[in-house]
Order: structure tokens, then C-alpha cells, then sequence
């Protein structure tokens, strides 16, 4: 629901007023100099970080006036139309419901939730304060991802899906993105306690007996992190799985690779993190008589393109490959565009939090038939 409307249709975009919690990498390498960019439809006026060093950095290089080391008390900011929270996944649920029973729009960068309970609380949070909650899929924004799916609804029988994310270390691309993002160590002991106490809280109640193995709580946060991308944009482009037939990982690196059970074919999902600096990450779908392939790229170094490639035969039987570059624009950038709508308009937003509670679902159907 709408927080804000414009006085008049052709009256210029209301500029949203924006507080950011978590001052760490990915506010430095992609939020920030977005919003920047954008500053004909946000303007970030508070910063909160429990690091006064990171604080600092951020208010002076961007120009931020207001800053908070509590969020309690950004929350309660009367001059914050909207809360990115860009920090921990341990708090996102906490700071979520928070920032929306104090009226905030909402901001949630994936995963908004790691428990059925947490994604709950932030559903009912969004409903009794009927106000926006937007998961921050940025990847399912990409003009390329929007081409993908019409291609994809055009297929009268699906054979096949290979969903694939094997990219290197994140240090391998913020290194060279160009915003030279620095990093502090000046934590508070406490918040550093307080932090790991929630994340094996928030363990036990996603996994129960199986934190048993150590490597079970590391794979699930695998999931949440790089995994909720490709498991969202899957559940977008084809639907909800019906069952996972098996899912196996190596002896120790961070790797999986899970088959899911549709209605007619298989889902194929390849997913890790290796020492290559090289980001592959894409969805190929094969149909009756087409193949479509939406591939992405780091969105660390912006502006890189997301494409799509299409496989068919042409009206005379011969083979012909497409390669379809709809827009340099990132998805970074569509994606807060697309906020900025979903606030002032009231447009429906298609990451709500009853979509991404969805992701739980196929994490759950993973870790169940887990072997190794």
C-alpha cells in the first residue's frame, strides 16, 4: 500500500527519504552510490552501523548528515520515509518489523528471513502496518530476466531446467568495482556476541537435530546467501518445485547440487563458490523445439550486461541462435526504481515477503533430502 502520492501525475518524483542500516560492503559497493545515482527519487538522509569507523567513512563520502550506532532510535526517525536493511541476516527480521511498526516502508536485502517464524513476523508486520516490504531480488528486476520469461511462457511443454550459480570469492569483484568500499574492525565485543547468539538461535529453529553437523548449518547459509537468487528466479520463471529427489555436496568445499521434481520434467540446481574469479550464474530452459538461457554477471562491476539467449529452429527448419542485450542498465538500479513505485504509487511489488517466505519451502525440501 502507498505511503506517499505525488500531488499530480506530471509533477516531479517525490524524493523518498532514506535511513540505511549496515554501512558494510555491499551498502558501499552497491547501495549507496545507487541511491547516489538515483537522487531524483531517494535521497539518504541516516545511516545507522554499530562501527563509528564505518559511520564516519560513509557519512563523509556520501554526504549523509544524520548517524546511528542504535536502530531503535533510527527507526523512530519522523524525517525516514524508507529502512534499507543492508546489515547481518541475523537481524533482518527484528529490524524489519521494527522499521514497519514505526511506519517505514521497508527495504530487505536477501534473505529476509532464515525461519518460517521470522517470515512470518515481517508478513504480519507488512499487513498490520499496511505499509511496502521489499526483498531486495535484485536479479529478478534484470530487463534480460523480464525478456527470459516471456520466452519461457511461450513453450507449451518444458523438458528440462539447469539453474546454475558457481561464481569466486566476492573479494575477487568488489576489488575492482571501482568504489573502493574499506572495511573497519571496530565492533563493539557485545554486538559481536549478540550477533553469533542469534545466528545459532536462528539454526536450531530452521534445522533442529541436523545443526547437529556443523556443515549443515554452513550449507543452509549457502542457501540463503547465493542460493536465494537462483532458488527466487527459478520459482519465478517456472514455479514451486513439487519435491527435491536428492541433494549432495563434496566432502568439504561449498558446494551443492540438488534435483527438483516438477509436473513433466527435472530442475537441475549447481550452486558454489570456488577460487576462479570467474561469475557464472544462469537459468537454461529446454522446451518443445527452444532453448532459453538468461545469464548473468557479477553486479558487483556495474553496467555489465545481462543477456539472453535464445535456441530455436527458424520458420524453414534451419538452427538459429539469438543473443538478446536488452539494456546496460543494471538490475540494481531497476530494482529501486521499482521501490520507488511500489512506495509512492502503490504498485504491486512481486519480492513481498509472502514471496519470499516461499524460498523457505524449497530450503526445507534441500536440506531433507540432503546426503553426505
Amino acid at each position: 500500500m502507498s505511503i506517499l502520492t505525488n500531488a499530480a501525475s506530471d509533477a516531479a518524483p517525490r524524493v523518498l527519504r532514506v535511513g540505511i542500516v549496515g554501512a558494510g560492503e555491499v551498502a558501499q559497493t552497491t547501495h549507496l552510490p545507487t541511491l547516489q545515482q538515483l537522487n531524483h527519487l531517494f535521497k539518504v538522509v541516516a545511516l545507522c552501523d554499530v562501527s563509528n569507523d564505518s559511520l564516519a567513512h560513509c557519512a563523509t563520502k556520501y554526504g549523509i548528515q544524520k548517524t546511528y550506532t542504535n536502530f531503535s532510535d533510527m527507526a523512530k526517525d519522523s524525517e525516514i520515509d524508507v529502512v534499507m536493511i543492508l546489515t547481518a541476516d541475523e537481524y533482518h527480521a527484528a529490524y524489519a518489523v521494527e522499521a514497519a511498526d514505526n511506519g517505514k516502508a521497508v527495504f530487505i536485502e536477501k534473505p529476509m528471513a532464515l525461519t518460517h517464524a521470522d517470515a512470518q513476523s515481517i508478513i504480519d508486520a507488512e499487513a498490520r502496518n499496511k505499509v511496502t516490504i521489499f526483498v531486495g531480488y535484485m536479479r529478478r528486476y534484470a530487463t534480460a530476466f523480464e525478456v527470459a520469461k516471456k520466452e519461457i511462457q511461450s513453450i507449451k511443454k518444458i523438458d528440462y531446467v539447469r539453474v546454475r550459480d558457481i561464481i569466486g570469492f566476492n573479494h575477487f569483484f568488489v576489488d575492482q568495482c571501482g568504489f573502493f568500499p574499506a572495511k573497519f574492525t571496530d565492533f563493539p565485543a557485545d554486538s559481536n556476541a549478540d550477533r553469533l547468539a542469534r545466528g545459532e538461535k536462528i539454526a536450531q529453529a530452521a534445522l533442529g537435530e541436523l545443526t547437529k553437523n556443523p556443515r549443515n548449518t554452513g550449507l543452509y547459509r549457502l542457501l540463503g546467501g547465493l542460493g536465494s537468487h537462483d532458488l527466487s528466479a527459478m520459482r519465478e520463471l517456472i514455479g514451486l518445485p513439487k519435491s527435491c529427489f536428492a541433494a549432495s555436496r563434496p566432502a568439504s568445499a561449498p558446494f551443492l547440487t540438488a534435483l527438483f521434481e516438477y509436473e513433466g520434467f527435472t530442475a537441475l540446481y549447481e550452486t558454489g563458490i570456488d577460487s576462479v574469479a570467474k561469475f557464472d550464474a544462469h537459468i537454461e530452459v529446454h522446451g518443445e523445439g527452444k532453448r532459453i538461457k538468461v545469464t548473468y554477471d557479477t553486479p558487483y562491476i556495474k553496467g555489465l550486461p545481462i543477456t539472453v539467449t535464445i535456441l530455436e529452429a527458424d520458420s524453414e527448419g534451419r538452427f538459429q541462435e539469438r543473443i538478446i542485450r536488452p539494456t546496460y542498465k543494471d538490475a540494481y538500479t531497476i530494482e529501486l526504481e521499482e521501490l520507488h513505485k511500489c512506495v509512492v504509487d502503490g504498485a504491486p511489488c512481486k519480492t513481498s515477503p509472502s514471496d519470499a517466505a516461499e524460498d523457505l519451502k524449497i530450503f526445507d525440501m534441500i536440506m531433507g533430502a540432503l546426503k553426505n
